[in-house]
This record gives structure tokens, C-alpha cells and sequence, in this order.
């Protein structure tokens, strides 16, 4: 692949964007395309963060710095998609119909919550439906840009540090909602010791929205508005499930781990630059790398059982690996899922208690990881199953 194949004048790029590209600049093309992914998926990325801790701190604004930082990813998520979908580049039709469908979806989503907005006054949850809209759309549009990268991507390291990257955006969109116990715990605290992050125009407002004086229910309802059981719940049957998902879909060894200590590290970097220009401080969910690890060690543990045959196997494109039919292959990788399911869970509940002990945590309802590992278990033998039917 050389981009010495790709245009060099406007106009070129011009004519590339309305035709295509020829056969000889496929590859160079593929590889821009997916590389404007990832600069999309960063603006969003850093703009959702932001957003997050913003509206911690004032009230909301349609045209808020963070909102146009999202919303220049979105423009080149738009372009990327009709340009893929017109003239197929890089995609099959599944990996299609994710991208048009997410964004369609996101798209769909960005008048409705305004308009909620406009109905119901301040939205004062991530947790809320017009929200959850956003979220699904962006899910699945980058399910779809995961399977295009990979099927049109020759095997290689670089493929599968980018897979790696695709399904970090994915993490973060997935825990982007539970951000909310992690700034609201904070906030709550600072309100309670005199101090409060949040502007008194922006706490007024939640308060009147419940006919109160700004007092300690007010401020709960704002900071807190769903039950302890979220949380955890949330971490392990979502979080978890992603990461499994990672692994399986990428195949390399430790990728969940990979992914998670890159997620993490990015909030702790966004942390200090949030926090040294006054904005709130959030508890980054560093008890999340627990459960990470033992999902790893879950996959390598197994496969070693099999003599070197993964649990799931690894994914290659169109040339996936493939393994010898065993019966009792489907009931091995079953039995794994669910005890994977436990052990990550466990790993994940006891770093939740050592967090809290040393840093804080969300309020956290400890049986409700009883209801993620219900989750975890059911989505892990699911992947389980139909990569092993694709395999045999």
C-alpha cells in the first residue's frame, strides 16, 4: 500500500470523492478512510469527556465548546459513511449496515434531546432515553467500522493495534453514562463540605425542577439520580461484556487488558487537564482493570486446556483460523464463559471494595454484581457459541 496512488490536487480529490477509487488506489484509500475514523472517533471521544464534566459544572448550552468539539467528529462521520456506503470502500454489506444505521440513529438522536431539552428543561442524567439513543447509534457505528477495518485490512500488527483502538472508543462509549455516578459522588461530596463544583444558577435549576429549595435532596437528585445497583451492575455486565467482546473479535493476547490500562490512562491524563482548569473531578473506574485481566487470563488459561487452541477463536478476516471439530468443544467453551463470568466479576467486585477503601467509588450496591455477572455469563456463552459454530 503507498499513498503515492492518492490524489494530489483539490480537484482530484474532488473527482475521487464522486467516482471512487480505481483499483490501484484501493488499498492507499481504505487505509485513509479508516485513519479518519480514528480522528473522528478522538474529537468525539474528547468531546463527550469534556461535555461530561461540563455540565457538572453550568448549565446547558446547545453551542457549548464541548458540544462543537462532538459535533466536528460527527461531521466526519457523516462524510466517512457516504462515501463508504456510495461507493463501497472498505465495507461489506454488514459492516454497512452497522455505519448507516448508527449514525442514522445518532443522527435521529441529536434532535430529540434537544427537544427534550426544550420540553422538560435541564436533563440532569446520561441515564435518560434520548441519551441512551446516542449511545446505541455510536455503538453500533463502530461495530460496523470494526468489521470494515478488518475484513478490508491485510493481517498485521498495525490491524490488530487498530482493532485495538476501535473497541477502546467502543469502552468508552459504553462507560461514557456510568461517568455520571463518578462526577455525581464528587459533587455531592464538595456540595456537603461547603464548597460545591457546580455553578448556583445550574444547582437552582435542578432544584426548582423538583420544587425544592437547593437543600441535600436537591443536590442528591442532580449529582445521584439512579439507584447504587446501577453502577455496578453497569461495570460488570457491560464493561466486562465489551472487553470479551475485544478479545474474542481481536484475538491477541491481553487485549482486554491492552485496552483497558489505554482507557484508563486516558482518564487520568483528561483528569489533570480537567482539573487544573477548574473544572469537576470524576473517580476514574480503575477497578475495571481487575475484571480486565482475569478475562485475559480466563482466555489463556483455556486455551491452554486445549492445546493451544483459543476459547474463541482468533479472527483473521476472510482467512479466519480454524480449528479441528471436537464435541465436546461447545460445552468446553460454555463451561468457560460462565466460569470466566465469575471470576472476572469477583476480581472486579474486590477492586471495587480496595478502590473505595483507598480513592472512593459511586455508591455501590455490592449483590447487584450478581445481576452484571447474570449478564456477563449469558453474553460470554453467546460469543462463545456463535464463534464456535463459525469455526466448526
Amino acid at each position: 500500500m503507498t499513498t503515492q496512488t492518492l490524489p494530489r490536487t483539490t480537484s482530484g480529490w474532488v473527482g475521487l470523492a464522486r467516482s471512487g477509487p480505481d483499483a490501484a488506489q484501493g488499498p492507499a484509500v481504505v487505509a485513509a478512510v479508516y485513519r479518519l475514523w480514528l480522528v473522528a472517533f478522538a474529537l468525539k471521544m474528547l468531546g463527550s469527556t469534556w461535555d461530561m464534566s461540563w455540565h457538572f459544572k453550568w448549565l446547558r448550552d446547545d453551542l457549548a465548546p464541548p458540544h462543537l468539539l462532538n459535533t466536528a467528529g460527527t461531521v466526519i462521520v457523516v462524510a466517512l459513511v457516504l462515501f463508504q456506503a456510495y461507493h463501497d470502500v472498505g465495507v461489506d454489506r454488514l459492516a454497512k449496515r452497522l455505519m448507516v444505521g448508527g449514525t442514522a440513529t445518532f443522527l435521529v438522536a441529536i434532535p430529540i434531546d434537544i427537544l427534550n431539552h426544550k420540553i422538560n428543561g435541564l436533563d440532569i442524567t446520561a441515564w435518560s432515553a434520548s441519551h441512551a439513543l446516542l449511545y446505541i447509534g455510536t455503538a453500533f457505528m463502530l461495530l460496523g467500522v470494526a468489521r470494515g477495518y478488518w475484513i478490508s485490512t491485510p493481517p498485521s500488527r498495525t490491524r490488530t493495534v487498530i482493532s485495538a483502538f476501535i473497541w477502546g472508543f467502543f469502552l468508552e462509549n459504553v462507560l461514557f453514562p456510568s461517568q455520571h455516578q463518578e462526577y455525581g459522588v464528587l459533587s455531592l461530596e464538595s456540595w456537603k463540605a461547603g464548597a460545591p463544583t457546580a455553578e448556583p444558577i445550574l444547582l437552582k435549576f435542578a432544584a426548582d425542577q423538583i420544587g425544592r429549595p437547593v437543600d441535600e435532596l436537591a443536590v442528591t437528585g442532580f449529582a445521584l439520580p439512579v439507584d447504587s445497583w446501577v453502577y455496578p451492575a453497569w461495570i460488570t455486565g457491560a464493561a466486562l461484556l465489551t472487553l470479551v467482546a475485544a478479545r474474542a473479535f481481536v484475538g491477541a493476547r491481553f487485549t482486554a487488558t491492552a485496552i483497558t490500562a489505554t482507557y484508563l490512562a486516558y482518564r487520568v491524563v483528561v483528569w489533570g487537564l480537567l482539573a487544573g482548569t477548574g473544572f469537576p473531578k470524576s473517580i476514574p473506574p480503575l477497578l475495571l482493570l481487575a475484571g480486565a485481566i482475569a478475562i485475559d487470563l480466563v482466555f489463556l488459561a483455556f486455551a491452554g486446556s486445549r492445546g493451544g487452541k483459543g476459547l474463541i477463536p482468533k479472527q483473521a478476516g476472510p482467512e479466519r483460523v480454524t480449528a479441528a471439530k471436537a464435541p465436546t468443544g461447545l460445552a468446553l467453551a460454555l463451561v468457560a464463559a460462565v466460569f470466566g463470568a465469575a471470576v472476572a466479576t469477583a476480581a472486579t467486585a474486590g477492586a471495587t471494595w480496595v478502590q473505595d477503601f483507598f480513592i472512593g467509588a459511586p455508591p455501590i450496591d455490592y449483590p447487584a454484581f450478581g445481576y452484571g455477572f447474570a449478564v456477563l455469563a449469558l453474553g460470554w456463552a453467546a460469543i462463545a457459541a456463535v464463534t464456535h459454530r463459525k469455526r466448526a
